[in-house]
């Protein structure tokens, strides 16, 4: 675990207990320590790879068999409740690249899904969903339910680092993926977290418990619908960068491009792993509208987003700009 996370937790905890274990999620023995005595369980630890490099083994060991393994603990160690953290991934976009436009839980879409991030994701917010009402060691049950948030932004975001120094190497430039009319809803990881707290308050309350249990929520906030490249510009240009006005290819060329990379990665497998840095699927998952509605999160949570997009913009700026010193001073050495 990284010392920042731990001080970071040390500095906000109050008069909260705080103990720490650092252990393998795919060890029975250390899972179920670690669920001693608690009552309720937030489950966000998962292999996030949206490349396709990291071995199906790997992922489907973490993703999916660490969540079994973490019900189970709940099972035995008599947590009563259990929220997953699960992604919009785990709802598309399809290989057609099927729009969904302020989408809502009950929206009909073939979500046929390539990923295997997204496969396993899938996978284990089932398997969560299904163990609602499952029978504890004590006798009493088990409640559980699951959030869907959309592409989580704000302090500690890899994939914005990523994006900025992709754009320092490009003279300041941030680079286009997306269609400018490919418009999703980012969502500040603040907001996330309040979700999960209000989740867990409707969980513990009697009358609410039946009601959300065994159900999935989209949670979203007033983040304003954009392309996930032009997020990228929101929330840099402060910083001094531009962006591509076009994607480097036609999308159509750049599926193709896409193709012929995935085919001679895969000849070559037998002898080297190569991940090509682009493939078609999160290439159709870039330029894809895909937006939804957390009316219904709203309405059975209580969930109110505490940060405003204002708040939350703000917030994601000045983590970038501290960071942005030692990222030239990395990519200048390297």
């Amino acid at each position: 675990m990284q010392p920042q996370l731990l001080q970071s937790l040390e500095d906000c905890r109050g008069d909260t207990k705080l103990s720490v274990y650092e252990g393998e999620i795919r060890d029975g023995d250390f899972v179920r320590r670690a669920c001693r005595g608690a009552s309720i369980v937030f489950h966000m630890a998962s292999i996030i790879d949206v490349n396709e490099a990291v071995e199906h083994s790997e992922i489907y060991g973490v993703n999916v068999k660490g969540t079994q393994l973490l019900l189970e603990a709940c099972l035995q160690e008599n947590v009563v409740s259990f929220i997953y953290t699960s992604s919009i991934e785990v709802m598309g976009p399809n290989p057609r690249g099927e729009p969904i436009v302020n989408g809502t839980e009950d929206t009909v879409y073939d979500s046929t899904l390539k990923f295997t991030y997204s496969k396993t994701k899938r996978e284990a917010e089932e398997r969560s969903l299904q163990a609602h009402g499952e029978v504890l060691q004590n006798g009493g049950r088990l409640a559980t339910c699951a959030l869907r948030p959309m592409y989580i932004y704000g302090e500690g975001c890899r994939f914005l680092l990523g994006h900025m120094g992709d754009g320092i190497r490009n003279g300041d430039v941030l680079l286009r993926m997306s269609r400018p009319e490919a418009l999703v809803n980012p969502v500040y990881v603040g907001n996330v977290a309040a979700a999960h707290l209000q989740a867990a308050r409707s969980l513990k309350n009697p009358q609410k418990r039946n009601v959300i249990g065994g159900k999935f929520y989209f949670i979203t906030d007033d983040t304003p619908p954009v392309s996930y490249s032009d997020f990228n510009h929101v929330v840099m240009s402060p910083l001094g960068f531009s962006i591509r006005e076009k994607l480097p290819l036609p999308l159509s060329l750049l599926h193709v491009v896409c193709f012929l990379l995935e085919t001679l990665c895969l000849m070559l497998r037998p002898f080297v792993r190569i991940v090509p840095p682009l493939n078609r699927q999160l290439l159709t998952m870039l330029n894809t509208p895909f937006s939804f509605s957390s009316e219904k999160a709203q309405r059975d949570l209580g969930y109110v987003p505490r940060y405003s997009w204002e708040e939350a913009k703000r917030r994601t700026v000045e983590w970038l700009a501290s960071k942005l010193p030692a990222e030239r001073e990395r990519i200048r050495y390297k």
